[in-house]
């Protein structure tokens, strides 16, 4: 299990409320919360980005890569 924190909840109003140590802090100021049996789970809410922002936040690769047959095999039911 990961980090554990005992933490004290208090009323926001109507609401139950609970202040998030620094050490848990998530990023964004969205989050997601859910029950599972006796536990609440909280999770950043996942921010919705396009197939290029997501590329361009991947890391370079660092391998070689095979060299390979330009040309391929040919498909199974071709004729030469």
């Amino acid at each position: 299990m990961g980090a554990e924190r005992h933490v004290k909840l208090f009323r926001n109003g109507r609401n139950q409320a609970v202040r998030i140590p620094v050490e848990f802090e998530l990023p964004g100021d969205e989050a997601i919360m859910r029950r599972e049996g006796d536990r609440l789970i909280i999770e950043p809410a996942v921010q919705k980005t396009n197939l290029l922002e997501w590329l361009q936040s991947l890391e370079p690769l660092d391998e070689e890569f095979p060299e390979l047959d330009e040309r391929g095999p040919p498909p199974k039911d071709f004729e030469l």
